[in-house]
């Protein structure tokens, strides 16, 4: 059977500081009819930049210099523009990373879902007919009420659903999905994977999917290729790739993934950051080897062949290369349990928090809205607690509550002994600071690292003059493990992991006695996750720092939290020690959100959770 796809030594070429330099080195793989094959790496590995090759959306100085893309036996490359874009949509379709962003916010869903199928090739008579028979396929529940909204009336799950049925509606050969569940909470994840297998699985098509969450890419995919800087360094079967990897950065991604079973250690991880591709303009051999615990001398001045280890699997690597065994493993890891003499940090007694709505003519139906229900807990000074939960579950609610962003409609709130009685007024209190999850929205990007660092000492009490700062921020610098000629830096040009650290060393230049840190980790490499994880342990260690982590992801929370909050439709559903919670868990949402999480093991199957609703799937 002819491929849909394939890539046959693709080389794209950008000029970059004067310089050429290749962005995709020798490209080659292939997808036959039905076929899953999945895309793994960190950002800027090129991932995304093979999904443009196909698309044609390439950047103005970037080049396809060498090689063939061919698609359904024709050469992509040498079609016209008008050839290229009949064919997107058609045949090949795509499903975009953020689904509030490849959304019109102006247009009704119904009116870009009819434009779609104008495209493919629909006729107009069969539009709404079709639209929401592709709806209820993805199961979007009232599919034809929400034909009738605008984007941001959605949530992002059900975005996302639109723009699967929208991707499948044309009956495409190809769909390349783009990190289609970043940033999702577990059980939307889980939903969003299946509805794209259920549909490939239905029309029969090939599908690429680019993802940075390799345990994800294990069960959904048949073949994985693993990219670093425009090198695919590993290819083959799913399970032999990411059971038994033979190239050092597939065993290094491998290791930084925390673990839902077995002995929590430390996580191993990568400098924080790729180097940017104007550094591999001169280095002829493999682009790993300034990263590589392992090289071999022939790996620094000779690119390598593709070297088969099994059968469709292929490293391009040394022979001679060390493997990254046992001893490798970091040291197990206790976590802090906080001082069990001291006053609790933290003190929530009956707290709710409810939002009232006007609904009908001229707004005289009023409704509420509970985000938080009746939420009582306590947390220790010193203690990492976790508070995880699907996507408006109240998780991030809570965390207002605690900085003071929100004002309670019922409850008390006691912060170091002291009850918190107000709103927008504890803004000011340093003793507490919260960490957002976007470092680059967060960031001022006219303030230099050094600036950002030392925002604390500009006003108030702790003010210093401006010469004076340097030595705080250095130490900042020190305590959140960035390098020293970050200070002059502005955050565009950082790293994300280095964007994130800043972020949290800006926090802690308030001298905060305790933290909430909202998905500071969620949609980075597994590589920055495992840095910025690892600095969090280091700094409640050294500071003695309270921190209320708020995660979606349960792997995370498992490795960093000693005590776990469950929290669904805005109550508290489960308390208790991590290890007990997670192993033994009582409640059935946790049991749930538990079996969302795809197994460690890429032989082990995932349950039931894919054949079935989740409880609150209907309503994202």
């Amino acid at each position: 059977m002819a491929n849909v796809l394939s890539f046959d030594n693709v080389t794209v070429t950008a000029r970059i500081g004067g310089r050429s330099v290749d962005v995709l080195r020798d490209i080659s793989f292939a997808l036959a009819p039905g076929d899953i094959a999945g895309l793994v790496g960190e950002s800027g590995a090129g991932k995304s930049m093979i999904g443009r090759v196909i698309s044609g959306l390439l950047p103005d100085n970037f080049t396809v210099s060498a090689g063939e893309v061919a698609f359904e036996g024709s050469n992509l490359l040498t079609l016209r523009k008008s050839e290229r874009r009949a064919l997107l949509g058609r045949r090949i379709a795509f499903i975009p990373q953020e689904p509030l962003s490849a959304l019109n916010p102006v247009r009704t869903i119904g009116s870009q879902f009819s434009e779609h199928l104008r495209h493919v090739g629909v006729e107009r008579s069969r539009h709404r007919a079709l639209m929401i028979e592709r709806l209820q396929q993805v199961q979007l529940r009232n599919a034809e009420e929400a034909l009738l909204r605008f984007p941001h009336e959605l949530s992002g799950g059900q975005c996302q659903r639109v723009l699967i049925a929208m991707a499948f509606a044309g009956e495409p050969s190809l769909v390349v999905a783009d990190e289609p569940t970043t940033a999702l909470d577990v059980m939307t994840q889980a939903h969003i994977v299946r509805l794209i297998a259920e549909q490939q699985r239905l029309h029969g098509t090939a599908l690429l999917f680019i993802t940075h969450d390799l345990r994800l890419a294990g069960h959904v995919c048949r073949n994985v290729g693993v990219m670093y800087a425009g090198d695919m360094v590993e290819y083959g079967p799913a399970a032999a790739v990411l059971k038994a990897p033979s190239h050092p950065y597939t065993k290094s991604l491998l290791a930084a993934i925390p673990e839902l079973t077995g002995i929590r250690r430390v996580l191993p991880a990568l400098s924080d950051h790729m180097p940017g591709l104007a550094s591999f303009a001169g280095l002829a051999g493999c682009r790993f080897s300034p990263r590589c615990a392992v090289k071999d001398p022939a790996c620094i001045g000779t690119r390598l062949p593709p070297r088969s280890v099994g059968e469709g699997h292929w490293v391009r690597c040394a022979e001679r290369c060390e493997t990254i065994g046992a001893a490798d493993l970091g040291e197990p890891i206790v976590l802090p349990a906080g001082l069990k003499d001291a006053p609790a940090s933290v003190a929530f007694e009956n707290v709710r928090l409810s939002y009232h709505a006007s609904r009908g003519f001229l707004g005289l139906r009023r409704s509420r809205f509970d985000a938080v229900k009746s939420a009582t807990f306590s947390v220790r000074e010193g203690e990492i607690l976790g508070i995880v939960g699907e996507s408006g579950s109240g998780k991030t609610s809570v965390g207002r509550l605690i900085v003071g962003l929100e004002k309670p409609s019922e409850g008390t709130i006691r912060i170091d002994g002291a009850e918190r009685v107000t709103g927008a007024v504890h803004l000011s209190h340093r003793d507490t600071q919260l960490i957002f999850q976007d470092p680059q929205s967060a960031l001022n990007p006219r303030r230099s690292v050094l600036r950002l660092l030392t925002q604390a000492l500009e006003v108030g009490d702790s003010y210093q003059p401006e010469a004076q700062r340097r030595p705080a921020a250095e130490a900042l610098l020190r305590d959140t493990g960035l390098p020293s000629d970050c200070l002059e830096r502005f955050p565009s040009q950082l790293s994300g992991g280095q964007r994130q650290r800043v972020n949290i060393g800006r926090a802690l230049g308030a001298k905060p006695r305790l933290i909430v840190a909202d998905e500071i980790v969620s949609g980075l490499d597994v590589s920055v996750q495992a840095h910025i994880l690892n600095c969090l342990l280091d700094l409640n260690r050294k500071h003695r720092l309270t921190i209320v982590f708020i995660s979606h992801d349960l792997a995370v929370v498992r490795y960093l939290c000693s005590r776990v909050l469950m929290m669904h439709a805005g109550e508290i559903v489960e308390e208790g020690l991590t290890e007990v919670v997670f192993s033994n868990p009582q409640h059935p949402y946790t049991k749930a959100l538990l079996e969302a999480v795809p197994p460690d093991n890429a032989d082990r199957p995932w349950p039931s959770v894919l054949a079935a609703e989740s409880t609150m799937s209907a309503s994202r």
